[in-house]
């Protein structure tokens, strides 16, 4: 382990033996870190949801113990500093923190005032504070956008404000909790652009804690240390780490290039450079005669009745504002699993707003299995439509987990027995079951974006429309509730629409992809279809998928016929292991 640490490198953090546990917990969520980090490293944590990955973060910024009450152990030293004796004022001069939720991290009213805050409380002097705010803001390339206000932005420009915000105190370590679970694939492949940039140029130290371990990889770390269960179960270099069992013990995504490597038969090690696929070294001829034998045609969904009928609709928020939504019509068929992707502002949220009743469309209709929607009331439509939000705190009302997601089935006077059978059903496919008496507020984002899930498919509704359901979830958890959903699609005909950013789940779970850009529908068609279109993934800041570029690599005739080959394999795999078990 030794060997993985760099020469001549001043130790910036530094965990010895330690453990925390919550004041409401009897068990620690950590155990026993020893973790060493040096000045000028970029360091990604990775881990399953509840692992302990940003209880790890709020031991670096000082929100445990200052905010979090609970049990410590063990030490933490930051610049040589323990941890412990410094308040959270001086914590945040050397480390500063970019949350996954970045709308919870604004505090001015327009992006200049945010970005000035830091120092409008070291009391800086007005001339310095506009000279330090502007070069922040130009280090994230956000100088001309310092008038708007935080909240008509963009997503990624709102990260990117909130970058700027911390870089403009000049702090030394930099800790991002999931950057990318809230960004369309572009604009997450802008920020780890940006992030390494950041990097390379400033000189900092860099701490991130992400799910989706194949976008990070589109710039290089340096380390990477995995969590499971609360304890560090290994730190590796990328190319080893790839190169080992450990993603898998830990129900953590591989790249999909590795995954289809290892179809064809390759043993991935560490000198075929793996941690990015530019960079790596293969015998084609795996590749090339895996894909001759499996060239079977790939079957397009058809024969199904339709569900949900969106004809030519229009919206805009405001009498004179901009059309949000530009004459979409798209369907999705009974029983069908479809995705709906774009940018973010793309106008895909506002869409299916507009199909349950939150929004009142100025032009267009909808249809439900031949009934027009535009005559039923919101109450009358979820009775047939679900719809789990993106923001888990805004469909939250109860303060205990179990009693949120019982709530439905107590409105709808189901018995006492059904509500604990069903309720813990719920909890179990949603890997929530072991906090079913937990307090909501003890949970992690992407944990309540889970209990959001368990209300909904508590109540067994026709048809759900999920907008990012995988926003925060790692690799174990959403496939099994995914599956379950599936199970839910098979049986009873359930239909689903997802909306997302990820286009893995796209690919392996949606049979057709309704892609939307700038309020227009530029595509409706099977997903392997979608991420191998240049024009496509341009037009809607999508990102081509690393299957179609390794094909490329290999010099297969038909690199997208090779994709939509991986996919029907790789279906076809999963099921078979299903039944198996």
């Amino acid at each position: 382990m030794h060997s993985l640490y760099p020469e001549g490198k001043n130790l910036l953090l530094s965990f010895k033996n330690f453990s925390f546990r919550y004041r409401s917990q009897n068990e620690p969520t950590l155990f026993n870190i020893n973790l060493d980090i040096f000045q000028g490293e970029k360091i990604l944590i990775l881990g399953p949801s509840g692992c302990g990955k940003s209880t790890l973060i709020h031991c670096i910024n000082g929100i445990i113990p200052h905010a979090f009450k609970g049990e410590i152990t063990g030490e933490v030293s930051l610049s040589g500093k323990n941890i412990a004796e410094l308040d959270i004022f001086e914590i945040s001069k050397i480390a500063g923190t970019v949350l996954q939720d970045t709308d919870g991290q604004f505090v001015g009213l327009s992006a200049a005032e945010d970005i000035a805050f830091a120092l409008e409380n070291d009391c800086v002097s007005v001339q310095e504070m506009h000279s330090r705010t502007f070069e922040a803001a130009s280090l994230v390339d956000m100088n001309s956008h310092l008038d708007k206000s935080p909240h008509d932005l963009s997503g990624g420009q709102k990260q990117r404000i909130s970058m700027a915000g911390i870089l403009v105190d000049n702090v030394d370590l930099l800790l991002f909790d999931e950057p990318l679970a809230n960004l369309d694939p572009a604009t997450g492949k802008e920020a780890v652009e940006l992030i390494d940039q950041i990097h390379r140029k400033e000189g900092k130290t860099i701490l991130i804690v992400e799910h989706r371990l194949e976008d990070v990889l589109h710039r290089s770390v340096d380390r990477v240390v995995v969590m499971d269960k609360g304890r560090i179960i290994s730190i590796f270099k990328p190319s080893d780490l790839l190169s080992s069992d450990i993603l898998i013990k830990t129900g953590i995504r591989e790249p999909l290039y590795i995954s289809a490597l290892k179809y064809a038969g390759l043993e991935i090690k560490p000198e075929m450079n793996p941690q990015h696929i530019d960079n790596i070294i293969f015998n084609h001829r795996f590749l090339l005669e895996w894909d001759s034998k499996n060239n079977d045609a790939i079957q397009a969904q058809s024969g199904f009745n339709t569900c949900l009928d969106v004809r030519d609709l229009h919206f805009r928020y405001s009498q004179h504002g901009e059309e949000v939504l530009k004459g979409v019509s798209f369907s999705v068929a009974q029983g069908e699993c479809a995705a709906l992707v774009g940018k973010n502002g793309s106008g895909k949220s506002t869409l299916a707003k507009c199909i349950c009743g939150f929004l009142k469309p100025d032009k267009g209709s909808f249809f439900f299995k031949g009934l027009n929607l535009n005559e039923f009331s919101i109450m009358e439509r979820a009775e047939k439509i679900a719809f789990v939000m993106q923001n888990p705190n805004q469909m939250i009302s109860f303060p205990m987990i179990f009693d949120e997601i019982a709530f439905g089935l107590k409105n709808r006077r189901f018995t006492e027995n059904e509500i604990r059978e069903r309720t813990n059903e719920a909890l179990s496919v949603c890997g929530l079951y072991p906090f079913r008496n937990w307090p909501v507020n003890a949970l992690s984002y992407g944990q309540k974006k889970r209990l959001t899930i368990a209300s909904i498919i508590v109540l067994r509704p026709s048809f759900i429309i999920l907008d990012e359901p995988t926003a925060g979830q790692d690799y174990r958890h959403y496939t099994e509730f995914m599956e379950f959903l599936l199970g839910l699609n098979r049986d009873l005909g359930l239909s689903l629409l997802l909306i997302t950013h990820d286009m893995h789940l796209m690919l392996e779970y949606t049979t057709r992809t309704v892609v939307l850009s700038d309020g227009s529908c530029v595509a409706d068609r099977e997903p392997y279809l979608v991420l191998t279109d240049e024009d496509i993934t341009k037009r809607a800041s999508l990102k081509k998928t690393s299957l179609y570029e390794l094909a490329m690599k290999a010099g297969l005739n038909d690199p997208q016929g090779f994709v939509g080959r991986y996919i029907a394999y790789d279906r076809k795999k999963r099921e078979q292991e299903k039944n198996v078990k």
